[in-house]
């Protein structure tokens, strides 16, 4: 049976919705291939002051990865990070910093100069890898790892996007710059993982 013009028209404002509703729905639900959890030892790891990394010491903890910038309107943000690895650091938990230049051109330093920085701006004693590109194909192994295993959601958008790493080596949650670390989602992801036993 054929439609006439103005039934097509009434059908389409009727079902547009819906099927637009079910796009979005399937676009949240959607989940990315699934990559193998994250084998710390193979990841290699060097410092801000070029020191290597022995990865394996993040095995079995709950990791904050986080791609920080010193000129940046969330750079206060540090504060709160150093918070975050003072009060769960005892209980398996670590920030990880990964300075990049990636956004806005706002972390031109040099590796030295990014730990002083840190040091005396905000008494970051947190572990931080030396300065590295975060998205495309030059990206920290970590943040590649992160991308293919997390999809959209565990690339950095900006300067101080947050990948929660649980103890079994999966991401645990994803936060965007404008979600502070001490945000009650961010506190409550990383309880949670907390009490998730490593594999």
């Amino acid at each position: 049976m054929r439609l006439s013009a103005q039934a097509r028209v009434l059908a389409k404002g009727v079902f547009a919705p819906a099927l637009a509703v079910a796009a979005i729905i399937a676009g949240l639900t959607a989940v990315p291939a699934k990559a193998e959890t994250l084998n710390w030892a193979a990841k290699p790891l060097t410092g801000l002051e070029g020191e290597a990394v022995d990865g394996k010491a993040f095995a079995g903890r709950v990791v904050l990865l986080v791609n920080t910038a010193s000129q940046c309107a969330f750079t206060p943000q540090y504060e709160a990070l150093e918070a975050l690895w003072q009060r769960y650091r005892d209980t398996g938990f670590t920030v990880l910093g990964v300075p990049s230049n990636d956004f806005g051109g706002q972390e031109p330093g040099s590796n030295e100069e990014i730990a002083a920085f840190c040091s005396s701006t905000y008494g970051v004693s947190f572990p931080m890898l030396q300065k590295a590109p975060v998205t495309g194909p030059s990206a920290h192994p970590l943040f590649a790892w992160a991308r293919q295993e997390g999809g959209r959601a565990a690339v950095p958008a900006w300067n101080f996007h947050k990948v929660l790493i649980g103890r079994d080596g999966e991401i645990a949650g994803a936060f965007p710059s404008y979600i502070k670390p001490d945000a009650p989602q961010v506190t409550a992801a990383i309880e949670r993982a907390l009490r998730t036993p490593a594999l």
